[in-house]
């Protein structure tokens, strides 16, 4: 058998609309270097209405977000204001310590029908010897990132390295992850090249070691193996892994940290409001009760 493991995301409500929860897992922290990830959507507002996430922390990570339907404003304490559309990439390295809010803009909340979202949001731990870099954003337009096309699949390259071609992430460790599209009975092959690889189902359905996977579902393949997908009908699936994290990550809240007492004086930093603001948005996520 070429699978490890298979997970299924867990719903959780963010006030207005909910997502799956897919990693970190009870029996599995870590696929590659992603450590998180969250399947938003797809959902619509009522006209008026939105997401807001408001200021917050990260530390130790780099965010990713892609979308398939929307957009997002996003604003973060070193002075970025940028819009992001399906297609996109928005790279947002932590490192030391950066604070970010995500908005629903208001010409997309004034639209007929009202806002509509749909999305994966993940995050990537840094290596031990990244983890205080100095923070960065980038913003990748959906062109600039490469595609790979074979028969009845589309591929679009969000991060790392993969079928010989290299996207415009500043990553800091091996790893691929992809956004592909299958027509119905198209078959994809994830990289060979890393030790840890999974499937994610956005849409549809696919077929793996003759057992079939719907939404919210994430194949885990077995290291070492081929890693061959089916699609059963057209669908939506997201690719990625990578090498193997260097070490367990502590997690609590929005911080990722190799270090206990790393994660404690980001805690007390962010109770403390030693966090740099975000200009143009002065609101603020207080620090958990637990």
């Amino acid at each position: 058998m070429t699978v490890a493991s298979v997970l299924q995301g867990r719903p959780r409500d963010l006030g207005g609309f909910s997502v799956r929860r897919v990693l970190p897992a009870g029996r599995l922290q870590t696929v590659g270097p992603f450590i998180f990830f969250d399947h938003m959507g797809p959902a619509t507002f009522a006209p008026g209405g939105g997401v807001d996430v408001r200021p917050h922390p990260h530390i130790g990570l780099a965010t990713v977000t892609y979308l398939f339907t929307g957009e997002f404003m996003h604003r973060d304490s070193l002075g970025t204001a940028q819009l992001i559309r399906p297609g996109d990439v928005n790279w947002m390295v932590a490192g030391r310590g950066i604070v970010h809010s995500e908005r629903t803009p208001a010409e997309s909340r004034s639209a007929a029908g009202g806002a509509a979202i749909h999305g994966i949001q993940t995050w990537v731990a840094l290596p031990r010897e990244h983890e205080e870099i100095e923070p960065s954003f980038e913003h990748h337009p959906a062109p600039t990132l490469p595609e790979i096309r074979e028969p009845g699949v589309d591929m679009r390259l969000i991060a790392g390295a993969a079928y010989g071609r290299q996207a415009p992430t500043s990553v800091h460790s091996p790893m691929f992850y992809l956004a592909a599209t299958l027509q119905q009975d198209a078959l994809v092959e994830l990289p060979g090249e890393y030790a840890e690889r999974a499937a994610y189902v956005v849409e549809g359905e696919i077929e793996v070691d003759d057992a079939r996977h719907g939404v919210g579902d994430m194949v885990v393949f077995a290291a070492g193996g081929r890693a061959t997908l089916r699609a059963v009908t057209a669908a939506r699936v997201m690719l990625l892994g990578g090498a193997p994290v260097d070490g367990p990550r502590q997690i609590w809240w929005n911080f990722v940290s190799s270090s206990v007492e790393r994660i404690e004086r980001a805690k007390l930093d962010w109770r403390e409001e030693r966090f740099a603001p975000v200009p143009g948005d002065d609101e603020r996520i207080p620090l958990p009760e637990r």
